[in-house]
Order: C-alpha cells, then sequence, then structure tokens
C-alpha cells in the first residue's frame, strides 16, 4: 500500500528538499505548509499534496495528520517551537502515525553545549518519549544559508558578512539532508537510531569566499563583523532577544573551532559523497 508521508515545514530551507525528492519515490507526499500561497510551486511535484496548518493550534493539525503513516518533523526557529513540537507529536500519538523523522541540529546531544542545541535536545526528547519509532537527523549549518542570508550583499557588494573570524565549519548541502532523509523513510534499518551529518570538509569563511569567487569569476571577500553589530541589526529586523542570542552563541562557536567536526555518515548511508563547498558554489553561482 502506497504510504503518505507528512513533511511540515514544507516550503522551508530542508522541508522543500525533501519534498522535492520525495516526490520522486512511490509515496504520497503531503506538504504542511503555513500559507497555501507559499506552497504553491510544490503543486507543480507529482504525487504531493498541499495542506495548510498552523503548528501553534491543535485543532488545525486534525486534516494534516488524517491517514499520514509517517512523519518528517522540521519546525522553525522560533520562541514557541517547543510547544510546536510538542502539539505536534502529540497529533502524531492520536493519530496512528507509525514513524518519525526529526530534523534536529549538529550539537544537540553536546553537555552543557549552547542554547540552540539544548533547544534541539529538550525538542527531541518529546519524539524520543513518544513511543513511536523515530530517527533523528542532526545536519550542521546549511550551505544554502549563504543564498537565504548573503546572496544580495555578495551580489551588491561582493561581500558577506559573520561574527566567526577564522573558525572552520562542516557546512552541509540541504540536498544531502534530503538524501538521507529519504533513505531513512524508506526503510526500517533506522528506527530508534541519531545521524550527525556534515558536509565532507570543514572550511573558513575566508575559503569559501575564494571558492565563491573562483566559480563566479569575480572578487568575493567575507568580511568579520562586531557580534555587537550583528545583534543590533538582528534586533532592528524584530528577531526576538533570545534568539538573535542563541545564535550569537552559535557564531561563537563557530569562532572557537567547534563545528569543524567532519563525518563520514552521508556517504554511508546514501552510498555518495556529500557535496563540498565547491559542488555547491558551482551549482548556485547564478545566486550570487
Amino acid at each position: 500500500m502506497r504510504q503518505t508521508i507528512l513533511v511540515t515545514g514544507a516550503t522551508g530551507t530542508v522541508g522543500h528538499e525533501i519534498v522535492k525528492q520525495l516526490a520522486m519515490q512511490d509515496v504520497t507526499v503531503r506538504a504542511g505548509v503555513h500559507s497555501v500561497i507559499k506552497g504553491e510551486n510544490l503543486k507543480r511535484l507529482p504525487g504531493v499534496e498541499i495542506v495548510e496548518i498552523d503548528f501553534t493550534d491543535p485543532a488545525s493539525l486534525h486534516a494534516a495528520f488524517t491517514n499520514a503513516d509517517q512523519l518528517v518533523l522540521i519546525t522553525p526557529l522560533s520562541e514557541s517551537q517547543l510547544e510546536m513540537v510538542r502539539n505536534l507529536v502529540e497529533e502524531a500519538k492520536r493519530r496512528g502515525v507509525k514513524y518519525i523523522v526529526r530534523l534536529s541540529a549538529l550539537g544537540a546531544g553536546a553537555e552543557p553545549g549552547i542554547q540552540l542545541g539544548r533547544w534541539h535536545r529538550e525538542m527531541e526528547k518529546y519524539v524520543e518519549e513518544s513511543g513511536i519509532p523515530y530517527t533523528i537527523l542532526r545536519p550542521a549549518g546549511f550551505m544554502q544559508n549563504l543564498v537565504n542570508y548573503s546572496a544580495e550583499s555578495i551580489k551588491r557588494e561582493g561581500k558577506f558578512y559573520m561574527p566567526v573570524g577564522e573558525g572552520r565549519v562542516s557546512y552541509i548541502d540541504t540536498r544531502d539532508i534530503a538524501a538521507v532523509a529519504v533513505e531513512v523513510l524508506l526503510s526500517d534499518e533506522h528506527h530508534w537510531k541519531v545521524y550527525e551529518l556534515t558536509g565532507p570538509e570543514a572550511l573558513s569563511h575566508q575559503e569559501m569566499a575564494a571558492h565563491l569567487g573562483e566559480v563566479t569569476g569575480k572578487k568575493i571577500d567575507f568580511v568579520d563583523v562586531p557580534e555587537q553589530a550583528v545583534r543590533e541589526s538582528m534586533l532592528a529586523h524584530h528577531t526576538p532577544a533570545p534568539i538573535a542570542d542563541a545564535i550569537l552563541e552559535l557564531y561563537a562557536a563557530y569562532r572557537a573551532g567547534k563545528s569543524a567536526m567532519v563525518t563520514d555518515t552521508v556517504q554511508g548511508l546514501t552510498g555518495r559523497a556529500p557535496h563540498s563547498f565547491r559542488q555547491f558554489a558551482n551549482d548556485y553561482q547564478e545566486c550570487f
């Protein structure tokens, strides 16, 4: 019988890619979106249903979970994220979901870790205590975030800005996260497991700038900026203070070289090497 897989956060950076790759499989993909208008481009994918849900409103979850066999649990970074995960897991329990794949973050298991990791670990525990078979994916930072947050300044100024100094980071391409998600969803071999996912190398942001410059044929520089300036900018753009502080703590970990770990998990699970940053830069060069 054809499986129905509900993907929450389906218009996000990782969720959208998971939906795209699942659409190529023999499953029904139910893309959970905050706004049907934002999910319009997903309708063109074969075997994809669109359903509008509000993570903070349990009543809105009923239709999304109807006859759902599996759940890819992705929630946005927000002050209500713990409530969101609790609501989604409780609904999964009520509706007989058979398997949950949770998108967490690298470092969620560290002690004492950073605030983002502690939040993710708390959300992981909701999944673990549900009694539903699960797999937890803990990816490193996404290469595609350069497109999301730095493409405009790179196009306009030939520069991108972060308060991370010379710290090396093992960023991962979201296409590789999605490939792992598809692999674990289509097999029973990954229940009750936690996978830490990184790209194939840890690079400094100066090295990333060099790759982008070589691929695009223009001069691109990385600029290290003071934390306080970044915090003020986030607050000016209405980022809640606790979220801004947690992101700055992550950047401090990058600066200190604490995010340079490289794993071979993507290769082991998918049978192919993860995308290098150079490959990412080449594939996305039009964005820069």
